[in-house]
């Protein structure tokens, strides 16, 4: 397989690096070494798929003439557009020309990410009550110095996509039931520290997302019927550990099982392997997950807009 990146930032760096030898060069009207300015540019029979690394506004048009040219597309989260209609509309793009349209949430690869998936799906730990979740970084004043990360719902699109994916991915439908809890613009023009719940949801949901936490971390409690289960910490801010503690009765200390990685951030390579075997299985493009996405971020950044009064 060969492959172009688009966009040649931070994002687009560590694809270039994965891809390695598969990689054909990079397109960006902004960065002098990129090899092309336009994906127009860049001859059709050189390439059979492309990595989609650029500022929101531009991904539209770029997955547009991809996958009506047969491309397959990994593109970076969120997949935002104006509507509903129009992902519906790229799904359907995609499945005419037999091209996979992928969008990157790294995390899903991540081992405890992946462990918590497997002790939720085993049943050990009987009816999963409620589920906290905590991102942060300290990334508030390189967002505020960014022409267009420093817009909009902010960190609620940037980090709330990943803590509502790893949800979805954890526990499956969880409905359209979100509600703001706090939103705030500590630093930046967007809002850089929001709290959402889902209280109606099974399991009940509380998410936390932040620009200001100084030190990245993340942190992730599910309580249930039968014992709980935690994450402290991913491998690229390692060590990450994860503890599975089965429930005593009628009380007393737990019994405790803990594992701690202390590795490099596996997550880039395990998610390009993905892709690629998701071409080589002809798989069908599925964008339900980035439906379900866009209607709960909408309805949440709605919110957010009349919070701040704009």
């Amino acid at each position: 397989m060969k492959i172009v990146i688009i966009g040649h930032g931070v994002q687009g760096r560590k694809r270039l690096k994965t891809a390695g030898s598969d990689a054909i060069g990079t397109v960006d009207p902004h960065v002098a070494d990129a090899d092309w300015r336009d994906i127009g540019d860049v001859p059709l029979d050189r390439y059979d798929a492309a990595a989609v690394c650029t500022p929101d506004a531009a991904k539209l048009d770029i997955l547009r003439y991809l996958l009506g040219h047969g491309k397959h597309v990994l593109v970076e989260k969120p997949l935002q557009a104006a509507s509903a209609e129009e992902l519906h509309d790229l799904e359907s793009l995609a499945r005419g020309h037999g091209a996979i349209c992928y969008t990157a949430y790294n995390h899903r690869f991540e081992p405890h990410v992946v462990r918590m998936r497997e002790l939720v799906q085993s049943g050990v730990l009987g009816r999963i009550y409620r589920c906290r979740m905590f991102y942060g970084n300290g990334t508030a004043r390189l967002v505020r110095g960014s022409a267009w990360r420093d817009t909009g719902s902010g960190v609620l699109l940037d980090l709330g996509s990943h803590l509502l994916d790893t949800a979805r991915f954890w526990f499956g439908d969880l409905g359209n039931e979100f509600r703001l809890v706090s939103v705030n613009c500590f630093e930046n023009r967007a809002p850089d520290h929001a709290v959402v719940t889902a209280d109606s949801s099974r399991p009940a949901l509380e998410l936390e997302v932040t620009l200001l936490s100084w030190r990245n971390h993340f942190t992730c409690d599910v309580f249930a019927e039968r014992g709980s289960a935690h994450i402290e910490s991913l491998c690229k801010w390692g060590p990450a550990t994860f503890t599975h503690r089965r429930r005593l009765l009628p009380s007393g200390i737990p019994p405790a099982e803990s594992v701690t990685l202390t590795r490099e951030d596996p997550t880039w390579a395990l998610e390009y392997d993905h892709f690629r075997d998701l071409i080589a299985s002809r798989a069908r493009a599925d964008l339900s997950g980035d439906i379900w996405l866009h209607r709960v971020l909408a309805d949440l950044s709605a919110e957010v807009q009349t919070r701040m009064g704009s």
